[in-house]
């Protein structure tokens, strides 16, 4: 009879050590691969700065450069950006050619529809309903119930447009922003 622990078949404690860890690491890696997906999608993104706000861009996801900007519009234009989380949002040009501290989120509050401005009444129409905004965005025909909703608009210190949220009091209607 052959003598089991001096047997070359029967690997010594230090290698059945080794294939342990080896199985449980590859077992634990598999397993955390998988559920980091899950993990990020229950964690919230967060907003890369503690202003929360973004690089206004334009149509070509370009940075907007607020000389530049300036030089190829009028006065009392509105113009459509990539604003927060990528809404379609105007830049307000003032009637002395700089940008106004106010932003217009482009978005209707009937239907969600993009409204566009309309040069020739000078002001926003939705195309779905009829929904009208003065040139500020704050509704002036139905059915939208609420204004648009405004972002800050700061011209930043490289000459870059970034809008911020804006929580403070609706200078259209005097009251807190439905939106915050």
């Amino acid at each position: 009879m052959a003598q089991l622990s001096g047997s070359a078949d029967v690997p010594d404690m230090g290698r059945r050590q080794f294939m342990n860890l080896l199985t449980f690491g590859a077992v634990t890696g598999t397993a955390l691969g998988a559920l980091y997906p899950v993990v990020k999608f229950f964690i919230p993104p967060s907003t890369g700065g503690t202003s929360g706000g973004v690089i206004a861009k334009d149509e070509l996801g370009n940075d907007i450069v607020v000389s530049q900007f300036l030089a190829k519009h009028n006065g009392n234009d509105r113009v459509l950006a990539q604003g927060l989380k990528g809404d379609p949002t105007y830049i307000v040009v003032e009637s002395d050619k700089t940008i106004a501290n106010y932003g217009i989120n482009s978005i209707c509050t009937h239907l969600g529809c993009v409204v566009p401005w309309n040069v020739a009444e000078n002001k926003f129409k939705c195309p779905c309903h009829g929904s009208q905004y003065d040139s500020t965005g704050k509704v002036v025909r139905g059915p939208a119930p609420l204004s648009l909703a405004l972002v800050h608009a700061t011209v930043m210190e490289d000459d870059k447009l970034s809008f911020t949220n804006w929580k403070e009091t609706d200078f259209r209607t005097g009251k807190k922003p439905w939106w915050s």
